[in-house]
């Protein structure tokens, strides 16, 4: 997980869009003993250090994704975690790769828990809102907080309030959900650092009747916890293989991509496509009309399979405006025919499959028709996992090569999943490595 992220951010660091929003608030401002940003040169306080590695990790929309009730990316918190590690152990905290590790497993525990049964973007709010939770709560860790002090900085990320969803929702579909995740990590590592001066908490704030988080922004509903905290989270976590699209669009990605050669000579004679798809699909990634922006186009499930038709590939360029331009993609959207298959919403919502099925047909004008490609499990599903982890190793060095080139990016990859003595390496030895 530490890896695949490293990578992503690193492709994302190579786009203007979300590079100009990285480094010091005032420009040319270093902080000592701040913290380094993965693929910039970058030393800057840890609070705006993990907003732009958040930035950075979440930009492209190809780091590990969690599907319950609620959604989300919990590599996310990775901001948060690194930035602070790295300040802390470059004032005289001992904080290892082992401790990053460690605080990302709650991370991701804490996220992917209260995922299961809250579902927070029904009632209008963003995902993010589990970001600055679990970032809240990681970062207390690495800051040795006592639980008086947790359960007060704690208690202000509940009270924020948290963003609402629109910007993930036409007509307002924009790149803040690129780097809404950051700005979330980066308020949990703020409240941490606030709590450690000793500012007071608010033990009900979830929970008062009419000014609590319950009654104000979840429509009365309890937040509940559905199993311990373990480890279950990352053991289960999903990973982005082969296509930076929202995740329930990976398996019609695949399934287009599979029946490119079959289709691609042939796209003037197409009448229709089928689609069949999960409900949340539907609900989250179907539409139509025009598309504005590259973070409209990698959650339109209709431009995800379109893309896999047309050029038997997807890449993150793919949703630059100059593939945009393309007229024949958005012909291939208006051609599509999507629609709900129950047994695909059954199996998503089983908990002991959490399958994420689509399957794609095309219909063309003389009556034939290809055959129908159904995946009903994406290659970044555990149980595919054998498959996936080679491929994986692929997609990091690709990813890191974009910043770092070639050379230096199988040096990382090969730091990253191969090096078993970096679990016990100092955090700033690593944030080291990582510098351009």
């Amino acid at each position: 997980m530490l890896a695949d992220s490293l990578g992503c951010a690193a492709l994302a660091s190579t786009y203007e869009a979300c590079a100009r929003l990285l480094g010091p608030i005032v420009p040319g401002t270093v902080v000592p003993g701040g913290s380094r940003v993965p693929a910039t040169s970058f030393e800057l306080d840890p609070v705006k250090a993990a907003f732009d590695t958040g930035a950075l990790i979440r930009w492209l929309d190809y780091n590990d994704t969690w599907l319950a009730a609620e959604w989300g990316h919990p590599s996310d918190n990775l901001g948060g975690i690194l930035a602070l590690a790295d300040h802390l152990a470059r004032t005289g905290r001992p904080v290892n790769v082992a401790d990053i590790l460690d605080a990302s497993v709650v991370a991701h525990e804490i996220q992917g828990v209260l995922a299961l049964d809250n579902s927070f973007n029904r009632v209008g709010l963003d995902h993010v809102l589990l970001v600055e939770i679990a970032s809240t709560a990681a970062a207390g860790r690495l800051l040795g907080l006592t639980r008086a002090a947790l359960v007060a900085a704690l208690s202000n990320a509940w009270v924020d309030g948290h963003p609402l969803r629109t910007y993930r929702h036409a007509p307002n579909t924009g790149s803040r959900k690129s780097w809404a995740a950051g700005d979330a990590t980066s308020r949990g590592v703020r409240l941490a650092l606030i709590a450690a001066t000793g500012e007071m908490g608010y033990p009900s704030a979830l929970t008062a009747p009419r000014w609590g988080f319950q009654d104000v922004r979840f429509g009365g509903h309890d937040v509940t916890l559905a199993r311990p905290l373990e480890t279950y989270v990352m053991d289960n976590i999903l990973f982005k293989v082969a296509f930076p699209a929202e995740f329930h669009a990976q398996t019609a990605a695949e399934a287009a991509v599979k029946l490119h050669e079959q289709v691609a000579g042939r796209l003037d004679e197409i009448e229709r496509i089928e689609v069949r798809t999960q409900e949340s699909a539907i609900r989250i990634i179907d539409k139509s009309g025009p598309l504005t922006n590259p973070a409209d186009r990698d959650h339109c499930l209709q431009y995800v399979i379109a893309l896999g038709l047309l050029y038997g590939t997807i890449t993150d360029h793919h949703y630059e405006d100059e593939v945009a331009a393309d007229e024949r993609l958005d012909r291939l959207r208006s051609q599509m025919v999507v629609e709900e298959d129950t047994r695909y919403t059954r199996d998503y919502l089983d908990p002991s499959k959490r399958f994420i099925p689509n399957a794609v047909r095309v219909v063309f004008a003389d009556g034939s028709a290809t055959g129908l490609v159904e995946v009903e499990v994406p290659l970044g599903h555990p149980r595919r996992r054998a498959e996936a982890v080679p491929l994986l190793r692929e997609k990091l060095i690709t990813n890191l090569a974009a910043a770092y080139g070639d050379a230096r990016a199988r040096s990382l990859a090969s730091l990253l999943l191969d090096d078993r003595e970096l679990p016990v390496a100092q955090a700033s030895e690593l944030l080291d490595q990582l510098v351009l």
